[in-house]
């Protein structure tokens, strides 16, 4: 068995998480950046796909680019890291060919044993137009967001999701083929400023009996 060694347990964590509204400047550790990176690309996704990918906005320069997509510019401006989620507007037959091509170099199986779990997939794909399928996407990316901000509440890392941002503006500033793909969310990473005063409000959430039924 694993030993993990963590600050916090996850409960802990996640109350002591908030959505950061100014961060302190400072660099979060490269170790951390990477585990929580990596969380993701362990993240859950449909059918195993992972129709997106992420860019990572590290540098002053490539951060002052983006920033006139931005509504609130304050994340983005004091964060160490920008996280931008992209997700594919289409799932087309050649990201599918790929697909099937790694899992049989990973796993070291035929193409040919992959056949029924293939014509599943296409048989999916092909019932849903394409507005349905980006928006498909963009749901296995939010799924990729939350993953990425529990990796980084137990790393000790403050985020702040961010969707108050021009789409199409930000996507072409990362220069994206948008035929095939734009930013569909934002996750900004870093430490959280000691005059951010939302650190030091009460957590509200919904009380157990409201939020939870059994039946």
């Amino acid at each position: 068995m694993v030993d993990y060694l963590c600050y916090m347990n996850y409960l802990e964590a996640l109350a002591w998480r908030y959505s950061v509204k100014k961060f302190s400047g400072e660099k979060i550790d490269s170790k951390s950046l990477q585990n929580i990176l990596e969380a993701g690309r362990l993240s859950v996704s449909s059918l195993g796909l992972q129709p997106y990918k992420l860019i990572v906005i590290e540098s002053d320069a490539q951060k002052e680019k983006i920033m006139p997509a931005f509504y609130n510019k304050s994340q983005v401006s004091t964060c160490s890291h920008v996280v931008a989620i992209v997700s594919k507007t289409k799932i087309d037959s050649e990201y599918v060919d790929g697909y099937f091509s790694h899992i049989s170099k990973e796993r070291n199986i035929d193409l040919e044993i992959l056949a029924a779990f293939r014509k599943n997939i296409e048989q999916y794909t092909s019932s849903h137009t394409e507005i349905d399928l980006r928006h498909w996407s963009e749901k296995q990316a939010y799924i990729l967001l939350g993953t990425m901000i529990v990796a980084a509440a137990e790393e000790g890392v403050d985020t702040c999701p961010m969707e108050g941002f021009r789409h199409d503006v930000l996507s072409e500033l990362l220069e994206l083929n948008m035929e095939e793909e734009r930013v569909a969310v934002v996750l900004t990473l870093g430490k959280r400023a000691d005059d951010d005063g939302f650190q030091h409000l009460k957590k509200v959430r919904k009380p157990v009996e409201k939020f939870i039924k059994f039946i």
